[in-house]
This record gives C-alpha cells, sequence and structure tokens, in this order.
C-alpha cells in the first residue's frame, strides 16, 4: 500500500517540473539560460583553496613539505591555477560584456589578467604575513602563529579580501565578490573586495563585522567584532530616482586606530584620525581628530532581588542597588 501510495505522489512530479519551468519565462532577473556558462562557484571556492596552499605552504592538504620538494608542490598548483583562473575569468568577462558593450576578446584579457593576479602572490605573501603577526602581538590568547593561521577567522576572511582585491583592482567582474561573499559566509566577515585596507590589519573575533566598498582603512588598525563601517545615506539620481553609484560612501579610518565591538561609524567625509580610540557601541557619523578617544558615558545598571530569593549564609544580604 505505501508503495501504492508514493507511486501516485511520483505522478504529479512531471506537472510540478512543469509548473516550475513556466516560472522561468517571467523571471529574467534570476535566470540565466541561453547565455555563456557563469563562473562556478563551486570552482571559484577550489581556486581559494590552492590559493591559500601557496600562501600558507604546510598548513592544508599537503604537508611535509621542505625546501628540497616545496617548488615541485607550489609549481603544479601555479600551473593549474593559471588554467583554471583563465577559465573562470574569461566566464565572468562574458557575462559583463553580455550586460555592457561593446564585446571584448575574452579569453585573451583572461590570460594577461590571470597571470598578472598570479604575479601578486609574493606580495600578498608579505602582507598577509604582517596581518599574522598583528594578530599574534594584538591577542595575548594566541599561543603562537600557527595557531593564528589555523583558527583565526579574522585572518582567514583578510586573506580573502586581498586575494579578491587583486582582482577587483585588475577591473574582474563577479569572481571577486564571489570570494568574498564565500568568506562571509564561512566566518560571518563581510569585506567587500573594493575597500582599501594598510598593512598589518587585525580582525579580533571577527563575527558582524562589516566594511563597505569605499572603505579606507590606514596601517596597524585593529578592529574587534560586531563593528561597522558603512554607508550613512545613499544619494539617488534626480531624474531617474536610481542610487548614485562610485562616490564614497564610507569612512576613512587612518593608522593605529582602534575601534572596540559593536562600535559603528558611517558617511564617506567621516575620517578618524590616526591614533584614536572608538570605544564599544559608539555611533559616529563625523570625523575624529587624531589622538582621540571616544567612548560612550557609562549607562546605569540597575539589579532587583527576585522576591523568591532571601537572604541566608548562600546568598548574604542581596539588595536592590543602582550603579
Amino acid at each position: 500500500m505505501a508503495t501504492d501510495a508514493n507511486g501516485k505522489l511520483r505522478e504529479t512530479l512531471p506537472d510540478l517540473t512543469g509548473r516550475i519551468v513556466a516560472t522561468y519565462q517571467g523571471c529574467d532577473s534570476i535566470n540565466h539560460l541561453g547565455h555563456s556558462s557563469l563562473p562556478s562557484y563551486r570552482e571559484v571556492v577550489e581556486i581559494l583553496g590552492d590559493l591559500r596552499e601557496i600562501l600558507f605552504p604546510g598548513y592544508g592538504r599537503r604537508q611535509n613539505l621542505h625546501m628540497g620538494n616545496v617548488a615541485y608542490h607550489v609549481g603544479d598548483l601555479v600551473e593549474s591555477l593559471y588554467d583554471r583562473l583563465c577559465q573562470q575569468l574569461t566566464r565572468a568577462f562574458q557575462h559583463d560584456c553580455r550586460a555592457r558593450e561593446p564585446l571584448v576578446d575574452s579569453e585573451a584579457k583572461a590570460e594577461v589578467f590571470a597571470l598578472q593576479f598570479l604575479e601578486k602572490i609574493p606580495d600578498l605573501r608579505d602582507q598577509v604575513a604582517g596581518d599574522v603577526k598583528a594578530a599574534y602581538e594584538g591577542d595575548p590568547a594566541a599561543s603562537s602563529q600557527d595557531e593564528i593561521v589555523f583558527c583565526y577567522p579574522g585572518l582567514s576572511a583578510v586573506t580573502v579580501y586581498r586575494l579578491a582585491h587583486e582582482l577587483y583592482n585588475l577591473g574582474v567582474p563577479l569572481i571577486p565578490r564571489m570570494m568574498t561573499e564565500y568568506a562571509h559566509g564561512k566566518t560571518g566577515i563581510d569585506i567587500h573586495p573594493g575597500a582599501r585596507i594598510g598593512r598589518e590589519f587585525f580582525i579580533d573575533h571577527g563575527t558582524g563585522v562589516v566594511v563597505g566598498q569605499t572603505t579606507e582603512i590606514g596601517d596597524r588598525v585593529k578592529i574587534y567584532q560586531g563593528v561597522t563601517l558603512g554607508a550613512l545615506s545613499f544619494p539617488r539620481d534626480e531624474s531617474t530616482g536610481e542610487v548614485v553609484r562610485g562616490r564614497k560612501r564610507h569612512p576613512t579610518i587612518e593608522d593605529d586606530v582602534v575601534i572596540y565591538a559593536n562600535a559603528t561609524i558611517l558617511g564617506g567625509e567621516t575620517v578618524i584620525g590616526h591614533h584614536s580610540v572608538i570605544g564599544s557601541s559608539a555611533w559616529i557619523t563625523r570625523s575624529v581628530a587624531p589622538f582621540t578617544t571616544v567612548t560612550i558615558e557609562n549607562p546605569k545598571l540597575r539589579y532587583r532581588e527576585s522576591p523568591d530569593v532571601r537572604a541566608d549564609d548562600a546568598y548574604p544580604q542581596r539588595l536592590n542597588y543602582q550603579i
């Protein structure tokens, strides 16, 4: 009987399929049918994995590496990455050309950009080493730099950002954002690839951090969980009503600034001066001079004893009081 019932239910699936496909006729904004292939999200994630193998040799899939064999390992990765990047960049450029004229030779452009990107890896290694150093020096809970590479979500998010930022600067569409949104999903840290971030950047704990597209961050900046570096408003075109793009909407954070948990700093004209400290939960929409500490005045905390609890040896003289 159960088998018969299941068979009858399955008979409805072709009709359901037809109704689903029928919706594809009117939802062009979320269809990609009849066009060249888009970049593969799975392939982009795997490319990130191989790039991490190069940036942090010996920490990932291949261990027991030494100077006698690491060149072969990295050489294989670079050869593979070049081919796979060319394919994914070609798809991204073809999609961009479909949306914007004129058409370009996507394959030739992808080959040039893939090589230019891979040539950035030595510099990226130096930048990421600075980020690891900043995390180790900035967190007394870290027992070693190995622990930071393995365990710190802030480093993972910043590493992906630095890779994506290089592709963004080259003008590669789609893929840089795919990379940083993958890191966002893994770490809870949302860094737009267009942001400009200096050396020795450390995000402590990290969950809930947002760094907007036009944010500029100097060297040796440290931020904590829940910090938002966002836009104050979105100006619209007077004639079309559409959001105006391409303007600086997010703040500038100068060198040696510390921003504590859940602080919100908004606006393209907002500048946080060097060596400043922004306290937890601060809401800032105007510039702060260098060497300034910004804090919220302590709110009052009120403690009220439950009527069911009596003072005894375990709870001596519990009283209502305010701070």
